[in-house]
């Protein structure tokens, strides 16, 4: 069983990895697919280790570019956090919250978040401010609707039977609907987590003058596809990082779930 699990968890991916990049490899060197559109695997990692330390032609390093990706990212997705997951709870247990917040939520709610980049521009500049705001209106949505929706779907039974044992509103509200609702909260987290990477580039590349996304940019401007690419491997394989220590997180949190 061991074995099996091994195969299935760590074997099998990084083979499967290993031969796609094989075969990409192989299409680039038979001229398959021409270098010009699709860089080879090869002229990938010498790219990565020249901008390691070459911060041409966009002007910063690609340690320096991560950085600036990953500190407007963390500010945008961690401000839609603390207010997003708060306020999806209040909406989903209080009527009265529900119905002052949600019109104006529900208005706001369908708005792409790049609609926002042109506005934010004039308002905010193409500076730090800017980025995280519009990272933190695109995580802001999912977070609010699996919070709401975590919430509502608390089970019945586990109210009635804590109105049974005496428990007050605010107690039902914090034992018992909060802990229910953890599941889809954590949910949200994952779809807020995508969406201000989503948000991240968008915004980068059109107003910035750093970050991953800027440096997207300037390849494309620039007529370098190994820029291009590199920046949404990197991009992948952060997100594929920041994923796996949010199931971690999750499964501390859940771990009573599991218990028999």
């Amino acid at each position: 069983m061991e074995k099996s699990n091994k195969w299935d968890t760590i074997i099998l991916p990084v083979l499967t990895v290993m031969v796609f990049i094989a075969v990409w490899e192989l299409a680039g060197a038979a001229g398959l697919v021409p270098s010009t559109y699709l860089p080879r695997p090869s002229l990938l990692v010498k790219t990565f280790l020249e901008k390691l330390t070459n911060p041409n032609p966009e002007g910063a390093t690609l340690v320096q570019n991560v950085v600036s990706s990953l500190k407007t990212s963390f500010s945008g997705f961690f401000a839609a956090l603390i207010v997003g997951i708060p306020l999806g709870l209040l909406m989903g247990y209080f009527e009265g919250i529900d119905r002052f917040m949600k019109p104006v939520f529900e208005m706001i709610r369908p708005i792409p978040p790049i609609a926002w980049i042109p506005l934010t521009i004039v308002m905010l500049g193409i500076g730090f401010r800017a980025k995280a705001f519009i990272i933190c209106f695109a995580a802001f949505v999912p977070c609010v609707m699996n919070s709401y929706t975590g919430v509502k779907m608390t089970n019945p039974v586990l109210i009635n039977v804590a109105k049974t044992c005496g428990a007050s509103r605010m107690q039902i509200f914090l034992h018992v609907s909060i802990p229910s609702a953890i599941p889809m909260m954590m949910a949200g987290v994952r779809l807020a987590l995508a969406a201000s990477w989503s948000a991240l580039v968008a915004a980068e590349m059109l107003a910035s003058s750093s970050g991953l996304g800027y440096m997207i940019q300037m390849g494309r401007l620039l007529a370098r596809p190994d820029l291009i690419v590199l920046g949404m491997l990197v991009i992948g394989f952060i997100g594929l990082l920041l994923s796996a220590v949010v199931s971690k997180i999750e499964e501390k949190l859940l771990g009573w779930r599991h218990i028999r």
